[in-house]
């Protein structure tokens, strides 16, 4: 199906528009996670959605507010302790090692020039609340040990959901998810080792599953995404298809499902 970019583009996201806007910061804070990770030879891939808009847009989905990365985990690993001291000043990392009450298991990467605040409401007990990209990392394990992985951890969204005062709870939720990565995650990985699987899921505590091969990951390969170009995974064709069917092929009914409820930009 051929894809009209520049009516699409006029429909969803036109130039100054609040959408192109937050896609432009996206692209900005994504372009120093890319030199980073190209100067220090870290391998990583546009996850999900943002695969897709690469492949069938040569950049953002129109009408998406987002912009996902992934990464295996001892790579991203590597990445959290790299990032707060090589990303430019106006971009801050927001990791557990950086915003105490950040509990979720992946990262962001956060525009300081913007205020971003999310429906789910979590980040409203956050330090952070610039717009975003999001890396997650990925590790190899059963599908059991996964879903076991968030019976545990699956309580800090309760906590903070069920919560009259978020504030006050997150000194639970901080206990909680501290429980989690120092001492119920190492177990479950051990026992991942013990039961060994080939494929590989977005890691413990990610609420979110994906089921590959590393085979399908690397290497990877660059293709046009916006101004610049943007690495996918080695078989994102094959993988779009699993996810979406036609994935060339536009939904019925294209339009923004926003993340964001309230977004001000500054500069």
């Amino acid at each position: 199906m051929k894809v009209n970019h520049e009516e699409l583009r006029a429909k969803y996201n036109p130039d100054g528009s609040l959408l192109r806007q937050m896609q432009e910061r996206m692209l900005h804070v994504y372009q120093a996670i890319d030199d980073i990770c190209q100067r220090h030879h870290i391998p990583y891939w546009l996850s999900g959605g943002s695969m897709l808009g690469a492949v069938r847009h040569q950049g953002f989905i129109p009408w998406d507010d987002d912009l996902d990365l992934e990464m295996l985990r001892p790579d991203f690993e590597r990445l959290m302790r790299l990032l707060p001291g090589e990303l430019p000043e106006d971009m801050v990392l927001q990791w557990h090692t950086t915003d105490p009450n950040y509990f979720f298991q992946y990262a962001k990467v956060r525009d300081k020039n913007s205020q971003l605040f999310e429906r789910n409401g979590y980040d409203r007990v956050w330090k952070e609340h610039g717009i975003y990209v999001d890396i997650f990392p990925l590790e190899r394990m059963p599908l059991w040990i996964h879903k076991l992985s968030l019976l545990t951890f699956g309580h800090t969204y309760k906590m903070l959901r069920t919560a009259e005062d978020p504030i006050q709870a997150m000194r639970s939720v901080r206990m909680l998810a501290a429980v989690n990565r120092s001492l119920l995650f190492p177990i479950l990985r051990l026992l991942a080792k013990v039961f060994r699987s080939k494929y590989y899921d977005f890691a413990m505590g990610i609420p979110y599953f994906q089921k590959s091969p590393l085979e399908n990951f690397l290497p990877v390969r660059r293709v046009p995404f916006e101004n610049t170009t943007a690495p996918i995974m080695k078989e994102a064709e094959k993988c779009l298809a699993y996810r979406y069917g036609d994935y060339m092929r536009l939904p019925n009914n294209p339009g923004a499902q926003y993340h964001a409820e309230d977004v001000r930009i500054e500069g």
